[in-house]
This record gives C-alpha cells, sequence and structure tokens, in this order.
C-alpha cells in the first residue's frame, strides 16, 4: 500500500544554538572539546548568555536526519515534545519550512523547549551542551498512530531511549509500523546510550530491520573488542546493518552480502550532524528502493556536505545536487 511518508522520525525536539568560538572559550567554561554533557536550566541561560553570536535552527539527531531526507526530496514527519513556548514554536516553524510535517501539539508542561549549545573551534569540532528539557517527556500519548502507519520507514532514536515511558513508545511504534507493513530503523546514536540501556536496545532489535551504528557504537552493543567480531554478530542479528566508520567509510550488512562504501570527499569544517545526514541520505534512497550501494553512496555523500558547512544541515540547493 502507497505511504504517505517516505519517513517519519521519532526523538528528542531540540533547539540547536551553534557558533564558533574558540579553545580559551572552552576552557573558561570548563568545556572538554568534542564532548557532549547534560546541563540544566539554569546552566543553558548562563552559556546561552556567554556564547558568542550564533544562528538557530530546530535541531536533534532524528529532527536533523528528517531535515536532510526533506532536503533529498523524501517525504518527511517528526514526532518530538516541545513545549509551549517561543522556542517550542520556533522548533515546529523551522520543521514546517523546510518541509517537514510535525503534527505533535505543542505541550502545556513544566519544563520548557530543550536547547543544544553546539560549540564548533577552527578544527572543526564540536562541544555540545544539551538541556533536554521537555523533549524527554515524549510517551505513547505523543504517538500519533495514523502517520506512522503511513510511512514507509519509522525511523527511531537512541538519544530519546532514556526515560521508561518513551521506551514504550518506542516499543509501541514499532508494533504499529510492523502492523502496517512498514520498516522500522533504529540509531544507537552513543556509545553511551548503549551502555545506559544494552538490555533494552537488543530487546527492541527483535522488531527493527534496519540498525545504524557507528563501529564504537557496534562494539559497545555486542561488548567486542574488534569492529569486524561486531559486525560478524550484527550480520547475523539485524536484516539490515549499516555501520559508519569515519574516514573509512562505512559497510553495510545484510546477510551474507557486505557493502564497502568509500567516505566521499570532504573538506572538514564542523562534524555536528554527520552521522545525521549520513542516514538520512541512506533512509531517503531505501525508501524509494533504491538499491543498498546506491543507499550508501548517497548517505556518505550527505554526510560530506554536512561537515563541509557550518551546521548539521547542507542547504536545499546542496542537497538537491547529490541526488542522481
Amino acid at each position: 500500500m502507497s505511504a504517505r511518508y517516505d519517513i517519519i522520525g521519532i526523538g528528542n525536539a531540540i533547539v540547536d544554538v551553534l557558533a564558533l568560538t574558540t579553545d580559551d572559550f572552552l576552557d573558561r567554561h570548563d568545556m572538554r572539546k568534542s564532548s557532549m554533557a547534560l546541563i540544566d536550566a539554569a546552566t543553558a541561560e548562563r552559556l546561552s548568555a556567554a556564547m558568542p553570536q550564533g544562528k538557530t535552527a530546530s535541531g536533534g539527531s532524528v529532527a536533523n536526519s528528517c531535515a536532510v531526507a526533506a532536503g533529498l526530496g523524501a517525504r518527511v514527519a517528526f514526532l518530538g515534545k516541545v513545549a509551549d513556548d517561543a522556542l517550542g514554536h520556533a522548533f515546529a516553524a523551522d520543521l514546517a519550512a523546510i518541509g517537514v510535517d510535525f503534527p505533535t501539539a505543542r505541550a502545556a508542561t513544566s519544563a520548557p523547549t530543550a536547547r543544544c549549545l553546539i560549540l564548533v573551534t577552527s578544527d572543526g569540532q564540536r562541544t555540545m551542551n544539551t538541556y533536554l528539557g521537555a523533549c524527554v517527556e515524549f510517551s505513547e500519548a505523543d504517538l500519533d498512530e495514523s502517520a506512522i502507519a503511513d510511512a514507509e520507514i519509522l525511523y527511531l532514536e537512541g538519544y530519546l531511549f532514556d526515560p521508561p515511558h518513551a521506551q514504550a513508545a518506542f516499543r509501541k511504534a514499532a508494533a504499529i509500523a510492523r502492523a502496517a507493513g512498514r520498516k522500522v530503523a533504529l540509531s544507537l546514536s552513543d556509545a553511551f546510550c548503549v551502555d545506559r540501556h544494552r538490555a533494552g536496545f537488543l530487546d527492541l532489535l527483535t522488531s527493527v530491520d534496519i540498525l545504524f551504528a557507528n563501529e564504537v557504537e557496534i562494539c559497545a552493543l555486542f561488548e567486542q573488542n574488534e569492529f569486524d567480531s561486531a559486525a560478524n554478530i550484527a550480520a547475523q542479528t539485524i536484516p539490515l546493518a549499516v555501520l559508519t566508520r569515519s574516514e573509512a567509510g562505512s559497510v553495510v550488512i545484510q546477510g551474507a552480502t557486505r557493502h564497502h562504501e568509500k567516505a566521499a570527499p570532504a573538506t572538514v569544517v564542523d562534524t555536528t550532524g554527520a552521522g545525521d545526514a549520513y542516514a538520512a541520505g541512506f533512509l531517503a534512497a531505501l525508501a524509494k528502493n533504491q538499491p543498498l550501494p546506491e543507499c550508501a553512496r548517497l548517505a556518505s555523500a550527505a554526510a560530506a556536505a554536512a561537515i563541509s558547512q557550518i551546521g548539521a544541515r547542507p542547504d536545499a540547493a546542496t542537497l538537491r545536487a547529490l541526488v542522481v
């Protein structure tokens, strides 16, 4: 049955505030370069006031993937929780402007809309300080069941897997998608997510058709010290594993078949969102029934475009040029 959407994502709804800065600024504010730290509301306000002027956009890992996929021509929706505040309305307006449907209602919640303060140094490295706010309150009540059933691929964000109510929402969403004959994709998001929720992720994998992970994450999931060992387990566990390896490219594993894709050439300006863009390219092509090597090619090209400029999302013209 034809679907209304190619991709529907569920993840943390976060407003990204991105600015260029110096190593000295990071040192003054006790930040570890290239790390991601969770902060409280007071710290978010203090750092927002201190950091250089930046640009603001709707963000979050899977929201970024949805935005890039839309730029590549996919029909996309996103589900995530924001507050009924200025940042929440800005998040919704930004997604609408780039062609991503956002049917989730703005919530009357005590926590404000989440934000991620991203500081990029001259070597292209990102240091993130994230206040999660309202986004972690996402639950089964926030699912749009008709939209999930009407999307070719449901894409779930590992970063959102922490709260038990979000885990329940993931399981229900996966069941809705499967019942409608759709595919379910999962991003492990980060090794610290895997370390906290290995058993939960392994349980969820029984409902997952497509897994995205980098080499650190897949080794953490299967408790292996070597990538090849973890990849071999993935081949036996997941119908389709898409494993990224930074400058070493990526490996797409479907049973006994493996496709190795080289990293597309790029001048690194900002590594923010490289994995998100990769997933977007892969899913956008897969939803159109492209062969796996073409999915990997577009994914690699989208990731290269992302790291060649400031911010997680290449502009629409750049993305359109990647589609053959």
